[in-house]
């Protein structure tokens, strides 16, 4: 994943909150782009990289806390996973792509 430079303890993000993908939104894999999209009335969004990976966990039903210790362990190398995680949370809820249950 791409280091966002995110000091998680500043965040408005936090590891209790649960999100859902935003209604009139939806998030699948594109078999033509080789990559996770979020599809929207405006248009469609290529997820690349880790991106992808944190979106697939947007259920509604897991926490932040949860999307960042199942990223933990399926990539142990990630030094920055956390801040990652939680910058993409930011951005993503920032776009309007995910909203809080």
């Amino acid at each position: 994943m791409e280091n966002l430079a995110i000091d998680p303890t500043l965040s408005t993000i936090k590891h209790d909150d649960v999100f859902a993908i935003a209604m009139h939104h939806r998030f699948q894999w594109e078999e033509a782009q080789n990559t996770y999209v979020i599809l929207f009335p405006e248009g469609m969004v290529k997820l690349h990289g880790g991106a992808g990976e944190v979106m697939k966990r947007v259920n509604g039903q897991a926490s932040v806390g949860d999307v960042v210790t199942e990223l933990k362990a399926a990539f142990p190398d990630a030094t920055t996973i956390e801040a990652d995680v939680i910058g993409m949370f930011e951005m993503a809820f920032g776009k309007g792509w995910i909203r809080k249950i």
